[in-house]
């Protein structure tokens, strides 16, 4: 393994990085002796150890125990890449157990510092196998509803990246650090040195986001608080109106004819945020339709900004892609309370869109913390990339999602309602809409191609549809217009 580089922070200085004066107790797991030269017999092995131990001050290649980062207590471990790469043998396996089963008894997030080369040569399966005991400590967490936060230091690699890193359920990388499960020695020569970096991995979903080492604590304290652990959270509120600049006007691109005034009821009036106007709600259905795609009207950005006090975006799906119409995470609200959220940007869903979405849903759903998800596409997207990359399989596994989760899931529908694409998102009894909205088996236009009708029958199309918000209220699939 190679030795440690000077200017990379030591497991110990990780460490003080995120918990400062709150300070670090740390743990010690009961020291089990090695055969001479370990469990393979490989010469020279005791001499590299202790060559590694009198270097770095460590008897091992982690650091763990308990501490306060901000407000939050935790468990943190620190690999010290310094003793042989951060490798991971016997003992080390012994001591990331550990650390995992005192975060269980204690009921404690864990907090995994990584810089890591992978499993240690010189102890050969036995090192490996100790992969096989992380993946089971971290599931047994997973399974007791604790949160597991990592932060990938320069190198994460090999084995370690595969377990203790990508395993967590956020994932936060320090700039320019080296992450990849192949590590520098062992690539094909002609590689793309960017795909094995943290922006690179954070471009390809595999990484939550990229932190300087500056704005690490903070950052830290705030999924700390994001995560809990939680004890019986209310419902996410109903987020409130917001109003669409020159709202009521009848301007906007129409579906078949020009939008006219919208008649409704009371419930589509009022104040929204900011003291602007909340529209009436639509005549038509057409109306409906055009309001909608209004280019003016509040998008999920608006709505996020004014709901949350605090956002940390999930990124990816972890499967190799993003859809930037699509964003998940946590945030904190003014009072505190967290939520998590998904939303549609008002563009067609990709399959990684929803693959990001069901993986927010169930660590909510683990973690005990209430869903908000906001409806705003005109489908699924339709192209055959799309089908090449399993677009009725991500959707399934979103419907999935939302059917199984045991936390309260708040849905309110800001845009285009289109059909599955927008119905996967949808909390069954708990949607709402605003009255520039609408939903629909299907958007007007392919409706109208269906049917075998001409264009200038979409508009009539919309009408017959009975997509207008009230009348989602009517048929029993909303529970309110907000407004």
């Amino acid at each position: 393994m190679p030795d440690a580089d000077s200017a990379r922070a030591t497991a110990r200085e990780a460490i003080a990085l995120l918990t400062g004066a709150a300070g670090f107790t740390e743990h010690r797991s009961p020291p089990r002796p090695l055969p001479p030269d370990g469990p393979l017999g490989w010469a020279g092995y005791d001499a590299a150890r202790e060559r590694a131990s009198a270097r770095t001050g460590e008897e091992e290649s982690v650091v763990y125990g308990t501490g306060v980062v901000g407000d939050r207590a935790c468990v943190l471990l620190s690999f010290e890449f310094g003793f042989l790469g951060g490798s991971l043998g016997r003992n080390t396996g012994d001591r990331l157990a550990a650390a995992y089963e005192l975060a269980l008894t204690r009921r404690l997030p864990l907090l995994a510092l990584v810089a890591t080369g992978g499993s240690r040569m010189q102890e050969g399966m036995v090192a490996l196998a100790q992969l096989q005991r992380v993946a089971a400590a971290s599931t047994r967490l997973r399974a007791a509803g604790l949160p597991q936060i990592a932060v990938v230091r320069d190198p994460t690699t090999g084995g370690g990246w595969a377990t203790v890193g990508a395993g967590a359920d956020v994932v936060l990388a320090l700039p320019g650090a080296q992450v990849g499960f192949a590590g520098s020695r062992v690539r094909p020569p002609d590689a793309d040195p960017y795909a094995y970096s943290a922006e690179g991995q954070f471009a390809a979903g595999q990484v939550d986001a990229v932190v300087p080492a500056d704005a690490l604590a903070a950052t830290v304290t705030q999924w700390l608080r994001a995560l809990g652990p939680h004890e019986d959270l209310p419902a996410a509120p109903v987020p409130r109106a917001l109003p669409t600049a020159g709202a009521g006007t009848g301007s906007a691109a129409g579906v078949g004819t020009t939008a006219g005034a919208g008649t409704g009821s009371a419930a589509g009036t009022g104040s929204a945020a900011g003291g602007g106007a909340v529209a009436p709600l639509p005549g038509t259905g057409r109306e409906a339709v055009a309001r909608a795609r209004d280019p003016r009207r509040p998008r999920a950005e608006a709505y996020l900004a004014d709901y949350f006090a605090v956002r940390l975006p999930l990124h990816g799906d972890r499967s190799g892609a993003t859809d930037p119409g699509l964003l998940c995470g946590l945030g904190l609200r003014a009072d505190g309370q967290p939520v998590a959220y998904v939303a549609q940007c008002g563009t067609p869903t990709r399959p990684a869109g929803y693959r990001a979405a069901a993986r927010t849903i169930r660590l909510a759903d683990r973690l005990g913390v209430p869903v908000l998800t906001l409806v705003d596409t005109p489908g699924a997207a339709n192209d055959a990339e799309a089908e090449r990359t399993g677009a009725g399989a991500a959707i399934a596994d979103t419907f999935a999602a939302i059917a199984a989760a045991r936390v309260p899931v708040t849905t309110l529908v800001i845009g285009e309602g289109g059909s599955g694409g927008a119905l996967a998102l949808a909390a069954p009894e708990n949607t709402h809409v605003t009255v520039d909205s609408y939903f629909s088996v299907i958007a007007p236009e392919p409706a109208a191609a269906i049917l075998k009708r001409p264009p200038s029958e979409t508009g009539a199309t919309a009408d017959q549809l009975r997509l207008r918000p009230q009348d989602l209220v009517d048929l029993g699939f909303a529970l309110s217009i907000v407004g």
